[in-house]
C-alpha cells in the first residue's frame, strides 16, 4: 500500500476506510509528534496536469482553509493538502483530523427502541450550531446529509465534505442539481434560486431521521421526490407557490399533510421544530440560528 507522506505532515497509512469517483481515503496515523489519527483522502485526477486542480477541488480547499482559521467543533478539520503531477495526472491529498463514523453508520448501529431524546437533542444542537457558523460567514453546504456528519466516539459531531459548498453572495448564479436528492429542498427541486435555508430543510430531515432511523422523504426522480414532500409536509396554497417555477401548480395536488409518516414519538415542540425546518417558503423557513433558540433543543 502507498504510504508514502505529504510534505508538511508525516504520517504512515493504516487501512483503506472510503472510495469514491475521483480518489480513496485512509485512516492513518501522524508519524511524529502527537500520533493522532488522520484521515487522508487521495484524489487522482486523470488529464493534462498542466490544466491545474479542477475548480471543485480548488474550492473545496479554498473553503476549508477559510473556515480552519476558526477551528469551530463542529467542522471537520483541515491540516494538510498536498498535490503532485504524475505522468498523465494530477495527485491531490487533502489530511483531515480522524472522527470515527458518519452519522449514517451511526444510525444503523441504533437499538431498533431508536436513539434517546436527548441524544437526538445533542446532535441537532451541534449540527445547528456548524450551520449557523457557516452561515454566518456566507458559506452554504449544499450537500448535507447523514453521510456527510460525523460523530466522534466522543459525541462530537462535526459537518464534512465541502465539495459542493459555495461562498453565498447576492444574486449568485448556484448550480441547481445539488444536494442528495432525499435531502433536497424544494426550491432546489423546482430549479429557484436558493440561499442557505437549503441546508436547513436538509437539517430537518436529519431531525426526522434520528427518530425513524431511515430517511423521511424517499423519491427517486426528482418530481416524485417533489410529491412526497407534498404527501409529509402538505402542498403549499397557490398564492405561495413560485411564480417563475418551471413546474405549474396544480389544483389537484391539494391535500392535507400526511402525518402517518411522521415519527409518532414526536412531541407538539418537536413537531413544531419540523414543521418549521421543513416548510416550502424559504423566506419562512426556520434559520439555523433561530433553531437554536427553538423549545427542543433549549428546553429540558
Amino acid at each position: 500500500m502507498d504510504d508514502r507522506t505529504s510534505e508538511h505532515l508525516d504520517y504512515e497509512i493504516l487501512a483503506e476506510i472510503g472510495k469514491g469517483a475521483y480518489g480513496k481515503v485512509y485512516k492513518a496515523r501522524e508519524v511524529r509528534d502527537r500520533r493522532r489519527l488522520l484521515a487522508v483522502k487521495k484524489l487522482n485526477l486523470p488529464g493534462d496536469p498542466s490544466n491545474g486542480i479542477p475548480q471543485v477541488m480548488v474550492r473545496e480547499v479554498a473553503l476549508l482553509r477559510k473556515l480552519q482559521s476558526f477551528n469551530h467543533p463542529n467542522v471537520v478539520k483541515l491540516l494538510d493538502v498536498s498535490a503532485a503531477v504524475r505522468k498523465q495526472s494530477l495527485d491531490l491529498t487533502l489530511v483531515f483530523e480522524y472522527i470515527d463514523q458518519d452519522l449514517a453508520s451511526f444510525l444503523s448501529t441504533a437499538s431498533e427502541d431508536g436513539l434517546a431524546r436527548d441524544k437526538i437533542k445533542d446532535v441537532m444542537q451541534q449540527l445547528f450550531t456548524g450551520l449557523d457558523f457557516l452561515h454566518s460567514n456566507a458559506v452554504i453546504h449544499r450537500d448535507l446529509k447523514p453521510d456527510n456528519v460525523l460523530v466522534s466516539c466522543r459525541g462530537e459531531v462535526k459537518i464534512a465534505d465541502f465539495g459542493l459548498a459555495r461562498i453565498y453572495t447576492y444574486n449568485i448564479a448556484l448550480t441547481p442539481c445539488v444536494v442528495t436528492l432525499w435531502y433536497r429542498a424544494p426550491e432546489v427541486l423546482l430549479r429557484l434560486g436558493y440561499t442557505s435555508s437549503v441546508d436547513v430543510w436538509s437539517a430537518g430531515c436529519i431531525f426526522a431521521e434520528l427518530f425513524l432511523l431511515r430517511p423521511l422523504i424517499r423519491g427517486y426522480t426528482e418530481f416524485q421526490q417533489l410529491q412526497k414532500i407534498f404527501e409529509v409536509a402538505g402542498v403549499p396554497a397557490e398564492e405561495d407557490w413560485p411564480k417563475d417555477s418551471p413546474i405549474q401548480y396544480n389544483p389537484a395536488w391539494r391535500s392535507e399533510p400526511g402525518t402517518h409518516l411522521l415519527p409518532a414519538c414526536l412531541r407538539d415542540k418537536d413537531s413544531d421544530l419540523l414543521a418549521q425546518c421543513l416548510t416550502f417558503s424559504p423566506s419562512r423557513r426556520i434559520t439555523a440560528s433561530k433553531a437554536l433558540a427553538h423549545p427542543v433543543l433549549v428546553g429540558p
